[in-house]
């Protein structure tokens, strides 16, 4: 079984299309770990083994679990309406956004936008962010002028693996590295 392809399906199911296992995702996106799997064995092989495998080692800990381990939900990058209970906080000064060279003139002129997500995400690191980029070819890095943002009365959240979340960053807060 390739694990990575598993992840990314769940990923699918977990973000943005939970009737593609045929379940439902609560307010805050936790989805029931029984139907999840009785869900994804519809279309592979599947079990909870697999599912706390892929949860453990997941480089970017896309996923969590609740206390016992009976409902599961994506840490963020939804496109489905649903509250992750995110909490507020005083981003630092700057964060990073790492995009592919083709959306750079759109950026500059528009800033950033969620698109189909729920949120911006944004990097706590250039590197990390040059890693996003690169998955969109040439990557291009946008320094985020997060904490003069913030004194502007925008909202910040911090996701549980440490992704920075935002509504939208307007052009001026950006500069282009």
């Amino acid at each position: 079984m390739n694990l990575k392809s598993t992840s990314k399906y769940l990923s699918l199911i977990l973000r943005h299309h939970p009737e593609a296992a045929g379940i439902t995702l609560d307010g805050h996106g936790w989805a029931n770990v029984e139907e999840l799997i009785a869900g994804v064995r519809k279309s592979r092989p599947f079990d909870r083994e697999t599912l706390e495998k892929i949860v453990a080692t997941d480089e970017k800990q896309r996923y969590s679990f609740n206390e016992n381990h009976t409902l599961i939900r994506a840490n963020q990058g939804h496109s489905v309406p649903v509250d992750v209970e995110l909490p507020v906080m005083e981003p630092p000064e700057i964060l990073y956004h790492g995009t592919g060279e083709k959306y750079a003139a759109s950026i500059d002129a528009q800033g950033l936008l969620p698109k189909e997500r729920l949120y911006v995400h944004l990097s706590g690191d250039e590197d990390t962010a040059r890693s996003v980029g690169i998955r969109h070819g040439r990557p291009v890095i946008y320094e985020v002028l997060s904490g003069r943002m913030s004194r502007d009365g925008f909202v910040f959240y911090r996701s549980v693996n440490g992704v920075w979340l935002t509504k939208t960053v307007p052009a001026m807060y950006l500069r282009r590295l």
